[in-house]
């Protein structure tokens, strides 16, 4: 492995062994003049490619309004028979208040992966949604907690807002802060070994229901 990496770093060092030692990354500017989407960016259309995108990723989704979340998720966890739920210490009472018989499992700093792993399903927000891939960005920020809660449980439910939702993956990368610690979602974790067979919940959750809140 060592010799490996040697060998790699000495064609870098030859490769940039003529660049004069002045010179910086800003005195040769990138040209970005791809388009920064490819969809139309109007939030009726982005949501309607983004609930697309999510079912053909084999995550569930479910587009309600914001008076109905509490109701939505309190039918999803009775339907799976959820008994104990993660949820980030943040996550707004309110999404909690149909809940019955359901035991809450806050996220702290002493809550391990062997606690977790023993919970029914989780909980959280997100930081955007991205139309053009499926894909759910999370970011350890508001209504999410750290990032273990969210790979340990075998199901996951996030709840996406409508203005949380941008068109590309440019739009997401200049929107999202770089020095927090990302989860990228595309649909419950899989895998498939050399023979293509479909393996799901083996680095994440099994199942991955979407919660996508209307504005208004």
């Amino acid at each position: 492995m060592s010799g490996s990496r040697d060998a790699v770093l000495a064609r870098i060092r030859a490769a940039l062994s003529d660049i004069p030692a002045s010179e910086s990354p800003a005195h040769h500017p990138v040209v970005r003049d791809y388009l920064p989407a490819h969809t139309l960016e109007t939030t009726p259309a982005m949501l309607d490619l983004l609930a697309a995108n999510l079912a053909d990723y084999r995550a569930r989704v479910h587009r309600i309004t914001a008076d109905q979340l509490p109701d939505v998720l309190a039918g999803l966890l009775s339907a799976r028979g959820s008994r104990t739920l993660a949820v980030p210490a943040d996550l707004p009472q309110e999404w909690l208040e149909k809940l019955r018989d359901t035991e809450l499992v806050v996220d702290e700093p002493g809550l391990t992966a062997a606690r977790l792993d023993a919970v029914d399903s989780t909980l959280t927000g997100c930081a955007l949604a991205i139309a053009e891939t499926g894909t759910v960005v999370l970011d350890a920020g508001p209504t999410q907690g750290r990032r273990i809660l969210t790979l340990v449980p075998d199901h996951h439910i996030c709840v996406i807002h409508a203005d949380q939702v941008v068109a590309s993956v440019p739009r997401a990368v200049r929107r999202l802060e770089r020095t927090r610690p990302q989860t990228w979602i595309s649909g419950p974790s899989a895998t498939s070994d050399i023979e293509l067979d479909r393996v799901e919940g083996v680095h994440g959750p099994r199942t991955l229901d979407t919660v996508l809140v209307m504005a208004g």
